[in-house]
């Protein structure tokens, strides 16, 4: 007689999510109350007391250029400060003391620039990061922001941009304008953009001559490459020649190429680029932070901020 012994079955695996990492060093350094600079392939960190204070990335345009390129301060002026009082640490100071930046227009220009250049540094990395204890910047205090508050913002944006357009690569690479009949109208903040595609420039190129926080113009140039009006100069996608659109009479203001195929959906189907929430802006991130701490002080330089604006 044979017995036939039945396998037991097998246990359902729990299916687990692993959600993008940021920097768990990051994290690390923050339940430390650590003070220093944490240096990643693509920028810095500048951190006091276990919250970041500054941000560098060469991505993304600087506090500098958003005051000069923006008109809120000029450039010598920007220099001045630096020189007599960025050896003490206390440039930012320097500026609010002698009145040549209110108090409440650097803070907003500081925080955007933090945001900013913080989604660069903390994006994927090949090389290991180091930190380097009691390095203070020489910007001096303007603004800290939490570092839950930085990864949970940073993850927010890599969403966005990926619900946009999910290919990085108008992200880094030149870009030029897809040879169209006509146009699409679009947006003045986009056309603004626009209008720096040469098939030379990329988005980081883009935001230095704009004057703009770098991720801006990433939401922008993902909008115009969904909308088919922008792509890629370094590997121009093909098109087969029955979804070619017929080509304009009307002289090109720039190096142009085939329209690329629609990205990949998955099944559950994004909402229209229109309808996502805006990037953060300056006056947003600040909100942010006067909300979840709602000081008489911060919300009064946030009124003096816009007002003159």
């Amino acid at each position: 007689m044979t017995v036939v012994s039945t396998p037991p079955p097998r246990l359902p695996l729990r299916r687990r999510s692993f959600g993008p990492g940021v920097s768990p060093m990051l994290r690390r350094l923050a339940e430390e109350r650590a003070t220093g600079v944490l240096l990643r392939e693509r920028g810095s960190l500048h951190l006091t007391d276990g919250q970041v204070t500054y941000a560098e990335c060469p991505e993304s345009p600087g506090l500098d250029a958003l005051l000069t390129t923006g008109g809120v301060l000029d450039a010598g002026a920007w220099r001045e400060a630096v020189a007599r009082a960025g050896a003490d640490g206390q440039v930012g100071r320097f500026l609010v003391d002698s009145g040549r930046v209110a108090e409440g227009v650097l803070e907003l220009c500081h925080v955007a620039a933090l945001f900013d250049a913080a989604y660069f540094v903390l994006g994927p990395s090949s090389a290991p990061a180091r930190f380097r204890y009691g390095a203070a910047h020489w910007l001096g205090p303007v603004r800290s922001v939490p570092v839950a508050a930085l990864e949970r913002e940073t993850l927010r944006r890599r969403e966005l941009l990926h619900r946009i357009w999910p290919d990085p690569a108008t992200d880094t690479a030149p870009l030029v304008r897809i040879d169209r009949a006509a146009e699409p109208p679009v947006p003045a903040r986009q056309e603004a953009v626009l209008d720096q595609v040469d098939g030379v420039r990329t988005a980081a190129d883009i935001s230095l001559a704009l004057g703009r926080p770098a991720f801006h113009t990433l939401v922008e140039l993902r909008r115009l490459a969904t909308a088919g009006i922008v792509t890629t100069a370094s590997q121009p996608p093909t098109t087969p020649k029955s979804l070619k659109p017929p080509k304009s009479p009307q002289q090109s203001r720039g190096p142009r190429a085939s329209r690329p195929p629609e990205p990949q959906r998955s099944p559950r189907a994004d909402p229209a680029p229109e309808q996502q929430p805006p990037a953060l802006d300056p006056a947003s991130a600040l909100l942010i932070q006067a909300s979840a701490d709602p000081d008489v002080a911060l919300l009064r330089r946030l009124r003096d901020a816009l007002e003159a604006l």
